[in-house]
């Protein structure tokens, strides 16, 4: 079976239900957003701890990671709405208690509201797995990058925020900007109302296609996750420590919020044509060009440390997210049945944000301990991974790459 993405163009339109997911996403990545540009430097007023500084971030990817497998089988079960609208709830309480912890000082407060806010990103990454499921096989792509696309707004929204809300309190800086966003959580709640979702994707037990381990042990199944798995923790690992290094490198916080604000512009930008790239050229021609464009990244970052290596570097960064994290995704829908769905699912976001957390945990200790030249020689090992194993699934007959009972969802 072919892994490459068909070709054949599709006249039907991208169901209204996408962009209203897509406005979700953009909502979404906002509050995630302004939490990486100023939830370090938060901490750095909260806690003398230097070591401890992207902790909120990393419980942000834990509990991303912890909610992949439930959050999977509860859509499965009892509906995608069900699970998206109890994700927002936790979002809003999550925002609610960073709002507080800021004004009362409390670290390990701050810490378990991100935690919360992560469990609502866990939830909220299936966004792109939903848009699927209005569309036709041809369409996929399209889906997933549409959606994607509103993380374009989340490239001004969040970073604004963060330097906006710094004087809305003259004593607490960024409370500001997480009453904010606690807000633009309410407005999920909203718009996911006027979703309607297709049924459950779980109705019996044994109703639940293959074994995971048949479906996990396809070589186009592996190398999707390597690719979704390793392309998001380079890219977290590499753009944690950014602010980081900037602050060490004496920038000041609005050239940090630009940067950051060209990174994500640049993760979710190009998924205006990305869908139509892989119709056109093949996922794995995509794929190949995310592993390059983080080479790059990192290369420049090696380079030097002005204002213009960190603006180039993250922005080389987000495009190769952009074309691994589309491109990974496209691939995994390809590996299992419809009722495969939740389980096949549930396990590639497992193992992507299980790295992810790993990454930006290990982000800040090796920015200040052995500094900015380490973090990305280190992340040029995994880069290295990622072609790889894309050039093993090359080498791989095409008929041999997915399981020949698999049905493309």
């Amino acid at each position: 079976m072919n892994t490459v993405v068909s070709k054949n163009k599709s006249n039907k339109k991208i169901p209204y239900a996408v962009y209203l997911l897509a406005v979700c996403q953009a909502l979404m990545m906002s509050g995630s957003t302004l939490l990486i540009t100023a939830s370090a430097l938060v901490s750095l007023t909260l806690t003398d701890n230097k070591a401890l500084v992207t902790l909120p971030l990393s419980v942000q990817f834990l509990g991303m990671m912890m909610t992949s497998i439930p959050a999977s089988i509860i859509m499965g079960k009892y509906g995608r709405k069900f699970g998206f609208i109890l994700g927002s709830l936790f979002a809003i309480c999550g925002g609610s208690i960073l709002v507080y912890a800021i004004f009362n000082d409390n670290f390990y407060l701050f810490v378990f509201g991100s935690f919360l806010i992560g469990i609502f990103n866990g939830v909220s990454n299936f966004y792109r797995f939903a848009a699927v499921e209005f569309v036709d096989d041809v369409n996929k792509a399209k889906a997933i990058s549409y959606v994607l696309i509103g993380g374009i707004v989340a490239a001004f929204v969040g970073p604004n925020l963060a330097n906006f809300g710094r004087s809305m309190y003259t004593h607490e800086e960024f409370a500001g900007g997480f009453i904010y966003v606690t807000a633009m959580y309410v407005c999920v709640l909203f718009v996911l109302s006027l979703i309607n979702f297709p049924p459950p994707t779980i109705d019996k037990v044994k109703n639940s296609g293959r074994p995971l381990l048949e479906i996990i042990k396809q070589p186009t199944f592996i190398v999707a996750v390597i690719c979704g798995m390793l392309g998001y923790g380079v890219m977290t690992y590499v753009m944690t420590a950014t602010p980081l290094a900037m602050n060490h490198h004496q920038h000041d916080f609005s050239q940090t919020a630009f940067v950051i604000q060209w990174h994500v512009l640049a993760m979710f930008g190009p998924s205006f044509f990305t869908g139509t790239i892989i119709q056109r050229v093949g996922v794995m021609k995509v794929l190949m060009a995310g592993a390059i464009l983080a080479f790059i990244c990192m290369i420049v970052n090696l380079n030097g440390y002005t204002i213009t290596h960190f603006w180039i570097a993250l922005f080389a960064l987000g495009l190769s997210w952009n074309f691994l994290f589309i491109g990974a995704s496209t691939l995994l829908t390809e590996t299992y049945r419809k009722e495969e769905t939740a389980k096949s699912q549930a396990f590639n976001d497992f193992m992507v944000f299980s790295v992810v957390t790993l990454a930006s945990l290990s982000s800040g200790y090796f920015q200040n301990t052995f500094g900015w030249q380490s973090v990305n020689y280190s992340a040029l090992l995994f880069v290295f991974i990622i072609a790889a194993s894309l050039i093993w699934l090359l080498l791989i007959p095409i008929e041999k790459r997915i399981s020949d009972s698999t049905k493309i969802v």
